[in-house]
């Protein structure tokens, strides 16, 4: 398994939110690229980013920041937020960007995850945000009523390789995520599986390793010092 430690970028700062709640947004780190640098440092293959203004809005002010990571560190990035169409996409990709997420417009226009992945194979991943077990849109703001896993299935039936699963109600609270809604969509589909939301133990680490999770994004934890990435990577690679 891998953990991906994440930088989320809002008004070209790197925040936190709760529960996706813009108000609780506060910064957690003065340069995205030294963060970037710390957690290469500590081993990372893999740095997960949000843009958080694209997600809630669609403008991309965070993109030159993106950028500077990938130029100025080397670092393989996953980036989501706001990406809508296939002209996104590109743009996405142009920056540098290894995997290109697509969240909200995965559940409005299924077509748009066919059609990229048919384009860009691996390079695409979707992103599933829940609440109660419900799909969320819109920076988690609304509500879509489609149930996660048949949503995941039909992800993957379009060649969806990496699903990113969030508990809402997990993120931010480092409470530990949500074992059981994982494992139900670990039962159900067969791409990677990506936990994200409430990760702050070693111990949540080595549980997801052991339930087959692919990779698990790692946040408010790190920020906090509750959670230190070396040693979370390393528990991650050993074998359960």
């Amino acid at each position: 398994m891998r953990i991906l430690p994440a930088i989320d970028l809002k008004d070209q700062m790197c925040v936190r939110l709760v529960k996706g709640d813009y108000a609780t947004a506060h910064k957690v780190a003065e340069d995205a690229v030294e963060t970037a640098k710390k957690f290469l440092d500590a081993g990372a293959e893999l740095i997960h980013m949000v843009d958080l203004d694209g997600a809630k809005d669609g403008t991309h002010p965070n993109y030159p920041v993106v950028r500077r990571v990938i130029e100025e560190t080397g670092a393989s990035v996953e980036l989501g937020g706001g990406i809508r169409t296939m002209e996104d996409i590109a743009r996405v990709l142009e920056l540098g960007v290894k995997r290109v997420i697509i969240g909200s417009a995965a559940v409005k226009n299924p077509p748009l995850v066919k059609e990229a992945c048919e384009k860009y194979g691996d390079k695409i991943a979707v992103g599933i945000d829940a609440l109660s077990g419900t799909v969320r849109t819109e920076g988690w703001l609304n509500d879509s009523g489609m149930d996660y896993i048949e949503f995941a299935k039909l992800m993957e039936s379009y060649g969806v390789k990496t699903i990113i699963f969030t508990d809402i109600d997990k993120d931010g609270m480092l409470s530990g995520p949500n074992f059981e809604q994982l494992q139900a969509l670990r039962d159900a589909v067969s791409c990677g599986i990506v936990a994200s939301g409430g990760v702050s133990t070693l111990e949540d680490i080595a549980r997801l390793r052991d339930m087959k999770i692919d990779e698990a994004i790692a946040g408010k934890a790190v920020y906090t010092g509750q959670l230190d990435v070396r040693a979370a990577i390393e528990t991650a690679k050993e074998v359960g």
